[in-house]
């Protein structure tokens, strides 16, 4: 069938994007659902630091790809043998696929699905299979499993999550990836309980969504680091108690200060080793720092050895919020619903799929937190 994509066919031209136009609106082809597959039409794609990430080339995929992995869309056709899902509902994507058999999978943590991240690398379905082709019928890859900026989109029936019909789809597709990135670094990896301290570094969309979790898990007080006022008082309005402004502060001692020698939980979400520096040395002893960002692979960290034993401190990575979507999603858009999770604060624009350049010049200049396609 055919079917309007974003194409990347090259990682890292300049900005700003309006004029490179690094993604391509192509006419492509794409396979029908195989089996254990799901043809979805996407109804809004959000845009992230991730896919950023892959247009600058700081984290590099194999090319070309149908970008886009944070969305949400309406069933049109199951492939064989799927038997959890019908047409007519509504999904939001996991941008792991989880195969339900291998170890992590085995051990309740489907982020670090083996064939799924492999699958991801190769820039295939969960199958092996690359349902997208487009001029002379040459293959495209695929995107973490999705590729959502495009009209239709086939998926493993293990990377989708149905959720409510009555979840307007820009906020649904919130939930695939900021939201379960951010709330579960602060409920599934650093444990945030009532009464501690945390501190989020960076409010972009995972950022802020930190914030969220942190705040619904009564953390106090609760710190908030960025270097622009606009998202500083956004966070200030969803709970933050103190914030810090990261160009003319000493953040360290700013931190120490508003949590009384440290933070007992704090998160990294910008995705720079520095700023994951900093947040170590703000978390008190006995601590927990978390790191959600994904910075360049040549990039390293180091702390000193010593605090680990003697403080005993603890470091930890998070990907995908260490979520299991299946349980978490649900539980997470029931808080919303509730009015606990605001996540519809996160969505600052709303943006046609022609207009996607120009949103990833503006979350480069760190002028939105969440930018959303919307295909209907």
């Amino acid at each position: 069938m055919k079917v309007r994509g974003a194409v990347l066919r090259a990682m890292g031209l300049p900005a700003p994007y309006a004029q490179s136009q690094p993604l391509r609106i192509e006419q492509l082809e794409l396979d029908p659902p195989g089996p254990g597959e799901l043809l979805v039409r996407i109804r809004a794609a959000g845009l992230c630091h991730s896919d950023l990430s892959v247009v600058d080339g700081s984290r590099p995929r194999v090319m070309p790809m149908v970008l886009g992995h944070e969305a949400a869309g309406e069933v049109l056709e199951c492939g064989a043998g799927v038997a959890d899902f019908a047409a007519g509902d509504q999904v939001v994507f996991s941008f792991v696929p989880s195969c339900g058999h291998c170890t992590p999978c085995a051990s309740g943590r489907p982020a670090l699905c083996e064939p799924g991240a492999a699958a991801n690398t190769a820039g295939t379905l969960l199958s092996g299979h690359r349902p997208w082709h487009g001029e002379g019928a040459n293959a495209l890859n695929h995107h973490l499993g999705v590729s959502a900026f495009s009209e239709m989109t086939v998926v493993s029936a293990r990377s989708a999550v149905k959720v409510d019909r009555d979840l307007p789809p820009e906020i649904a597709a919130l939930f695939g990836c900021a939201v379960m990135t951010g709330v579960g670094a602060a409920v599934n990896t650093a444990h945030v309980a009532a009464g501690e301290s945390a501190a989020i570094f960076g409010l972009g969309g995972v950022g802020l969504a930190a914030l969220l979790g942190a705040h619904a898990s009564g953390a106090h007080p609760l710190v908030a680091i960025d270097v622009l006022p606009s998202k500083l008082e956004l966070a200030r309005q969803l709970g933050a108690t103190h914030t810090v402004d990261a160009r003319g502060e000493d953040v360290v001692a700013a931190v120490r200060a508003a949590t009384g020698g440290g933070a007992h939980h704090a998160i990294e979400t910008v995705g720079n080793e520095q700023v994951l520096a900093q947040a170590y040395a703000a978390t008190r002893r006995g601590g927990t720092t978390v790191t959600a960002g994904l910075p360049h692979p040549q990039k390293m960290f180091s702390v000193p050895a010593v605090s680990l034993v003697a403080e005993e401190r603890t470091v930890k990575g998070s990907y995908m919020g260490s979520a299991v979507p299946s349980r978490d999603l649900p539980r997470y858009i029931a808080l919303y619903k509730a009015g606990r999770l605001p996540v519809d604060r996160l969505l600052t624009h709303r943006l046609k799929l022609e207009e996607v350049n120009e949103g990833f010049d503006r979350l480069a200049r760190g002028e939105a937190v969440r930018q959303v396609i919307l295909f209907d």
